[in-house]
């Protein structure tokens, strides 16, 4: 394993961050990467993936219009024929004879968020800033991508027996990659199943072998739809879509908490009007509920739903209530999170090794995840801490790659230590 090369990949990806179902650049990188190792068996795009499963897909222009970016950066136009329509994403399997099948999810897409670029922070200052406007890896998946390339190197060199198979997974972002992959058919016959993210509010050295206290989440889009009229000469002729909105902005956040466990309501995005003299003939906004469990995501999404309609009626509005992508809640097996503990115990440079902690958020790899444990596999997510001077999802996000490496041989470890064992 070659850690400078390793580090060179992820600062190309870095410098071209693309959002979910945009991803053609970098599934283009990774499939190069892994043609070049000559993995065993590769699934590209539409293969990779269930299309039928995706959500949070962006307009065909957007599509079009990233697919010609990743074209002019060079991307061969066969490999852009296959990932055409925002089908990205990989799926590589590396045979080394008999033993279990294991799998390592990794996410590769990148956020809306435009990366800083004050010499304060280190790729603007070392030269692989996002090249994207508007555009950035805010979450360390440059990494996560990287990581999964290494350990492909780690588990060749080292005394692995069994079926390795990589999921680069597209569009975690907007919880709408994972399904298609759990969907795919690539998790068949798999015994166990990895996953990994950087940071976590986590420094550098320390490494959680179990992370639990996934969020299950659902995504909701709103539009009311009322009648225009002058707000000064005639607003009782009106029908205002901005006042059901309104109504419905408070109303959400005063869903009654459950006595079951946590949930979440934000409202985050708004939209609606077109002058102040206006009655607003139409408004919409963007909202998303969570829940401790994927039962107490439904109770808040069911408020939610019943709310959205009765703002609606109160102001004699219409409204239309799109649901849209949601993820599971899951927990990480404590068998697999040990095996990954010990392993992590002897990597140079991991001095605090926690067997459990709570994500606190969201995360479609528990749709791979309950995947594989629904058909009597074993699955844990792994967090390998990083120093990141910004937190995630924000402009100064960055990651100490260091944990690059303190990632590849702790997940190729775990996967040479599991030879041997069947859940």
């Amino acid at each position: 394993m070659d850690t400078e090369e390793l580090i060179d990949v992820r600062r190309e990806l870095h410098r071209r961050p693309e959002p979910a179902w945009r991803e053609f650049y970098t599934t283009a990188r990774i499939v190069e990467e892994l043609e070049r190792r000559g993995v065993d068996e590769l699934a590209v795009g539409r293969d990779a993936i269930a299309p039928e499963h995706r959500t949070g897909l962006p307009p065909e222009t957007e599509l079009e219009a990233w697919a010609d970016r990743a074209r002019e950066a060079g991307v061969d136009e066969t490999i852009l024929e296959e990932l055409a329509g925002g089908h990205t994403g990989v799926v590589a399997t590396v045979d080394c004879g008999p033993g279990p099948t294991v799998a390592l999810r990794v996410d590769i897409d990148a956020l809306p968020i435009e990366e800083a670029d004050d010499t304060d922070h280190r790729p603007a200052a070392v030269g692989f800033r996002s090249e994207h406007e508007g555009t950035s890896h805010a979450c360390g998946h440059d990494a996560h991508a990287t990581i999964g390339l290494g350990v492909i190197d780690a588990v060749r060199e080292g005394e692995f027996s069994g079926t390795l198979k990589l999921f680069f997974q597209p569009a975690e972002e907007v919880i709408g990659g994972g399904k298609p992959m759990a969907e795919s058919g690539h998790l068949e016959g798999v015994d166990y199943l990895l996953a990994v993210h950087v940071g976590l509010d986590h420094p550098t050295g320390e490494l959680v072998a179990g992370i639990d206290g996934f969020l299950s989440v659902c995504h909701l889009e709103a539009t009311f739809a009322g009648e225009s009229t002058h707000a000064g000469a005639r607003p009782e002729a009106g029908k205002n879509a901005i006042s059901a909105l309104g109504t419905a902005i408070g109303n959400l956040h005063a869903i009654p908490r459950h006595s079951a466990g946590a949930t979440r309501v934000n409202v985050g995005v708004v939209e609606g009007g077109t002058a102040s003299n206006v009655v607003a003939e139409e408004a919409r906004l963007e909202c998303e509920v969570r829940g401790e469990s994927t039962e107490l995501m439904q109770y808040t999404r069911k408020h939610a739903v019943r709310i959205l309609e009765s703002a609606a009626r109160m102001h004699d509005c219409a409204v239309t209530v799109d649901v849209g992508s949601e993820a599971p809640s899951a927990e990480s097996d404590p068998e697999l999170s040990a095996v990954v503990a010990d392993v992590a115990a002897g990597v140079d440079g991991v001095d605090t090794v926690l067997e459990r902690d709570a994500l606190g958020g969201s995360e479609d790899a528990t749709f791979l995840m309950r995947t594989v444990q629904e058909a009597g596999g074993l699955a844990c997510y792994v967090g390998v801490g990083t120093d990141h001077p910004g937190g995630h999802h924000t402009p100064t996000f960055d990651v100490d790659e260091e944990s690059i490496r303190h990632g590849v041989e702790t997940l190729a470890g775990t996967i040479e230590t599991l030879s041997d064992r069947r859940p």
